[in-house]
C-alpha cells in the first residue's frame, strides 16, 4: 500500500505560528489517499477491509470505543452525566477534561481531533470498498455503506460540515465539503440502500458485531429523529418514518428486556434488547471512576484477568443527574427502594467473593470490598473511610471521595470484561415514543414510555409527559451509551447552565473544526463561535 500526502508548507508554517501546536499528517487526514499505486485501483481484500472498519472501532490504534477518550468523552463528559474533577494533581491533564465539562474547548482539543480524524478516515476507507473498482459483493457494499453512514453521522452530528473525497480522487484533489443538509441526505441514502442488502436480523444471536437490517434501521431512525437539528425542520414524513422503522425492528424480534444491568454483561449479548455491540473491553468505563483502593482480586474462570492495582479515581457524576432517578435522596444501598436503573452499592452484608463489593449504577456512600475471606469497609489512601459523596467543592480542589461514581458496566462481572453495547431496542422504543410525542400524540407516547418503565423494578408509571420528562427518561435508560449530548441538543438544553458550567449561547452544539483540518482543506470554514 502506498500512502501519499500533500500539504502547503507555507500554510503549515503559518498554522504552527498561529496555533502553537504540532500538525501531524497521517493516513487519517483529509488529504490522504491510499491504493496499490499512485492511482486508486480498488481494494484488494474487501473482507479484510470491512473487518478493519469494525475492528478500528473495537480495538483500533488509535483506539475508539475501547477508551474513555474520543467519542465517549465528547458524548458524555460534555453533558450532565459525567464530570472529571481534578483531585490534587490527579486528572489535571492541562484542563483537557475540565474544558469539556465547561464547554470551553478549543480547535486544538485532542479528543475533538481524534473523533474528526478517526471518523473521516473511516468514511474514506468505506468509500474505497464501495467504489466499483473494488468489485465488492452486494452484502459487502451494504456493510461498507452502513459503516460509512455511521461514521459520517458522527461527523455531521458533532461538526456539521463533512469533508468527502471519492476513492479515485488523487492526493492533490482537495476534498469537497458537504453541508449538514447534504450530509443528512447522503447518510439517509446510504442507510436505505444498506438495509436492502444487509443480512436478516437475528435478535437472539450472541454475536452482534456486524450490521444487520435492524442495525441500519435504528441508525436511520436516529438520524430522522434529529432531522430538525440537522436540516432546520422536520420533513413531512420524518417522524412517521421513525415510528415505522422502529415497528420494523420490533417485528424482526427485538424487544424490551427486564433485569436492566444483565443486558450489559458481555462479552456476547443474547438479549433481544441489544441490536449492535462491539467486542471491545470496558475496563476504561469502570476503573476510570473507581477509587485506587477498589480492586478486583479473586481470579476464577467466570471473571476476566485480575486488577490488583485498583481504580483510577477520576470520573464521577453530578447530583443533579442522580436526582432524576427515583429513590432515597442520600441512600443508594442495595435494597433501599430506589428504581432499578439507579443501581445500587453493596452493603457489608451483601459483599461476597463473587461481587467483591462492586455494585451497579450510582456508587454513593461507604464502599466495601472482599479481603482475606471477609467483607470489609474500604478506606482512602490516608486511611479515612471510603465514602463517596454527592457534592463537589468545584472542578478543582477535590479530595479522593468527592462525587458519586457511575457504573453501567461493573467489575462484579470481571476486572476487564469485554463487550460494549452500542445500539439497543430500548433506545429505539423511546425514539418511537418521542416521534409520537412530537406528532402531538402525547397519550400514545406516554403509553410507550410506561411500557418501558414497567420492565424496570421499582419504577412506577409516569402520569404525564413533557419535554423535560421525556429527556429525563432517555437519560435514566440510556446513560453512558454515547447518546446524551445528541439528546440534549435535540431538546435544546445542551447550552444550559448546570453544575460548574455556565449558560452558553448555543455555539457549542457543534464542536470546532480542528485547526489542522482548516489548514489542510480551504473548503472548510470555522464553525460559528470559534
Amino acid at each position: 500500500m502506498k500512502i501519499k500526502g500533500r500539504l502547503n508548507i507555507q500554510a503549515l508554517v503559518l498554522g504552527l505560528m498561529m496555533f502553537s501546536c504540532s500538525l501531524d499528517i497521517d493516513e487519517t487526514d483529509s488529504l490522504i489517499t491510499e491504493g496499490n499505486s499512485d492511482v486508486f485501483n480498488g481494494v484488494e481484500n474487501v473482507n479484510a477491509a470491512i473487518d478493519n472498519l469494525y475492528n478500528n472501532l473495537s480495538a483500533g490504534n488509535p483506539s475508539q470505543m475501547n477508551t474513555q477518550e474520543e467519542l465517549y468523552a465528547l458524548s458524555e463528559v460534555t453533558t450532565d452525566e459525567l464530570i472529571v474533577p481534578t483531585r490534587g494533581t490527579d486528572w489535571g491533564d492541562n484542563g483537557v477534561w475540565r474544558t469539556l465539562h465547561t464547554h470551553t474547548w478549543a480547535p486544538t482539543h485532542n479528543f475533538i481531533n481524534q473523533v474528526w480524524n478517526n471518523k473521516n478516515g473511516a468514511v474514506l476507507r468505506a468509500t474505497e470498498i464501495i467504489d466499483p473498482l473494488s468489485n465488492a459483493s452486494a452484502e459487502q457494499i451494504a456493510q461498507a455503506k452502513f459503516m460509512r453512514a455511521y461514521n459520517m453521522w458522527v461527523i455531521m452530528d458533532c461538526f456539521g460540515q463533512v469533508p468527502f473525497r471519492n476513492a479515485t480522487d488523487g492526493p492533490d484533489v482537495i476534498p469537497e465539503v458537504m453541508s449538514r443538509q447534504q450530509a443528512y441526505d447522503f447518510v439517509v441514502k446510504d442507510l436505505e440502500e444498506a438495509i436492502a442488502a444487509l443480512p436478516a436480523s437475528q435478535p437472539q444471536s450472541p454475536t452482534k458485531t456486524r450490521a444487520v437490517k435492524a442495525t441500519a434501521r435504528l441508525l436511520l431512525a436516529r438520524v430522522k429523529l434529529n432531522g430538525e437539528v440537522y436540516k432546520g425542520s422536520y420533513g413531512e414524513n420524518d417522524l412517521q418514518d421513525v415510528i415505522d422503522l422502529v415497528n420494523e425492528i420490533e417485528a424482526e424480534g427485538y424487544g424490551l428486556e427486564s433485569n436492566y444491568f444483565e443486558i450489559f454483561k458481555g462479552p456476547t449479548f443474547e438479549s433481544k434488547d441489544v441490536v449492535w455491540a462491539l467486542s471491545t473491553d470496558v475496563g476504561s468505563k469502570m476503573w476510570n471512576s473507581l477509587h485506587y483502593n477498589q480492586q478486583e482480586l479473586i481470579p476464577n474462570f467466570d471473571k476476566a484477568s485480575v486488577n490488583s492495582g485498583g481504580g483510577w479515581n477520576g470520573f464521577a457524576t453530578l447530583s443533579e443527574f442522580y436526582d432524576k432517578f427515583e429513590g432515597p435522596t442520600d441512600n443508594n444501598s442495595l435494597g433501599a427502594g430506589q428504581e432499578e436503573r439507579r443501581g445500587y452499592t453493596q452493603t457489608l452484608e451483601s459483599t461476597n467473593a463473587d461481587n467483591e463489593g462492586f455494585g451497579y449504577g450510582f456508587q454513593l456512600g461507604q464502599m466495601y470490598g472482599w479481603r482475606e475471606g471477609k467483607a470489609v469497609a474500604l478506606t482512602t489512601r490516608t486511611n479515612e473511610p471510603l465514602i463517596f459523596t454527592k457534592e463537589f467543592p468545584g472542578l478543582i480542589g477535590n479530595n479522593e471521595v468527592t462525587g458519586m461514581r457511575l457504573l453501567k458496566y461493573s467489575p462484579a462481572n470481571g476486572a476487564y470484561t469485554s463487550g460494549t453495547v452500542i445500539f439497543r431496542f430500548a433506545d429505539a422504543h423511546l425514539m418511537r415514543a418521542e416521534a409520537m410525542y412530537r406528532k402531538k400524540d402525547v397519550g400514545a407516547a406516554l403509553i410507550e414510555v410506561n411500557k418501558l418503565r414497567a420492565m424496570r423494578a421499582n419504577t412506577p408509571p409516569l402520569a404525564s409527559l413533557d419535554d423535560a420528562t421525556l429527556l429525563d427518561e432517555r437519560g435514566r435508560e440510556l446513560y453512558l451509551e454515547y447518546i446524551r449530548r445528541t439528546d440534549m441538543i435535540r431538546f435544546g438544553v445542551f447550552k444550559n447552565a448546570r453544575g460548574f458550567k455556565q449558560a452558553g449561547d448555543g455555539h457549542t452544539d457543534l464542536f470546532p473544526i480542528p485547526a489542522s483540518a482548516l489548514l489542510s482543506n480551504p473548503n472548510l470554514s470555522p464553525n460559528p463561535g470559534y
